[in-house]
C-alpha cells in the first residue's frame, strides 16, 4: 500500500494511491482516507481522484522530529557508532516544492535516502520488534551545506535549513525490513544519475537504526529516521531540477532556487 498526503479543494487529506503500473488497468488515482493514520483508524471515505488532480505534500509533516544519521555509508570504519543528528519539521518539503538554497553557502549537496517512518510510540526498542514500530518507507533528500560543517558534528547549520528536507511522495506501508534493506537509490539532476547506491551497503541496517535511535530517545508516530546516503552526494545549484529514487517506492523531484 503507498499511503500519501495531498491538497484538493484548498483542503489537506491522507489517501490510498493506486497506479496503473501495478497492473489495476486503471489510471493512477489516490483514494481518501477518513481519520489520520498515524493517530487511530482509519477508513475509506468512498471520494477518490485523478492523482494528476492533486497536489502531493510531503507524505509526513513530523509532529516531533527528523532524525538524521550519518557516517553510516559503507567507508565509515566498522565499529563506529553512527552519528545522530536531528533536523526540525520546518525543514520538511513535499514533491515539486522548491529547495531553497541560502547564499551563505558554496557548497550545497544533495544526499539521495531511504526514510524509515515511525508509527507509535517506542522508546529502547528490541531488534526483533523494529517491525512492530516501522508504519514504512519515502524517499528523502538530506540536502546539506557542505561548506557549514567544519570539523564538528553538530551539523545543524548545515542540515537545519528550511527546504533541507524534501520527502515523498507517498509512503511505502508493504515493505518489509528485508525487501527494504535490498532497494536501489539514485539521486538525479535534471535526466542525468549522479549518484546511486544500495540500502544494503549502509553500514547499519534499518533494524540497527531504528534500535540504536530509539535507546537515546522517544520515537512518536510519524518521526523520521534517513539512513544515510549510499550514493555519497552530490552539488546542486538554483535553476536545476533534482530527484530522488528509490526503487518499489517511486521519485521525489523538487526544483533548486537560490535565496535571492
Amino acid at each position: 500500500m503507498r499511503i500519501a498526503r495531498y491538497s484538493v479543494d484548498e483542503t489537506i487529506h491522507y489517501g490510498v494511491v493506486d497506479l496503473e503500473e501495478d497492473g489495476t488497468g486503471n489510471p493512477d488515482t489516490v483514494s481518501e482516507l477518513k481519520g489520520d493514520p498515524f493517530a487511530g483508524p482509519v477508513s475509506l471515505s468512498g471520494v477518490r481522484h485523478l492523482l494528476e488532480d492533486v497536489r502531493l505534500l510531503a507524505p509526513v509533516l513530523p509532529r516531533s522530529k527528523v532524525i538524521g544519521i550519518g557516517k553510516n555509508s559503507a567507508a565509515s570504519s566498522p565499529g563506529e557508532l553512527p552519528v545522530v543528528f536531528l533536523k526540525p519539521n520546518t525543514s520538511v518539503i513535499g514533491p515539486t516544492e522548491a529547495i531553497i538554497l541560502p547564499d551563505m553557502s558554496q557548497k550545497p549537496v544533495l544526499e539521495a535516502e531511504l526514510a524509515i517512518v515511525i508509527s507509535r510510540i517506542c522508546r529502547s526498542v528490541p531488534a526483533e520488534r523494529v517491525p512492530e514500530v516501522i508504519f514504512g518507507y519515502t524517499a528523502a533528500n538530506d540536502v546539506t551545506a557542505l561548506d557549514l560543517m567544519g570539523d564538528s558534528i553538530a551539523w545543524g547549520v548545515a542540515k537545519c535549513w528550511d527546504t533541507f528536507t524534501p520527502l515523498g511522495p507517498w509512503i511505502a506501508t508493504h515493505l518489509s525490513i528485508e525487501e527494504a534493506s535490498m532497494l536501489k537509490v539514485s539521486a538525479e539532476i535534471g535526466e542525468e544519475s549522479v549518484t546511486s547506491g544500495s540500502v544494503k551497503n549502509l553500514l547499519h541496517g534499518i533494524t540497527d537504526l531504528v534500535t540504536f535511535v530509539s535507546s537515546i530517545m522517544t520515537l512518536l508516530p510519524g518521526d523520521v529516521i534517513l539512513t544515510g546516503a549510499p550514493g555519497g552526494n552530490h552539488l546542486i545549484e538554483p535553476g536545476q531540477q533534482v530527484s530522488v529514487t528509490i526503487e518499489q517506492i517511486g521519485s521525489l523531484a523538487n526544483p533548486v532556487m537560490g535565496e535571492s
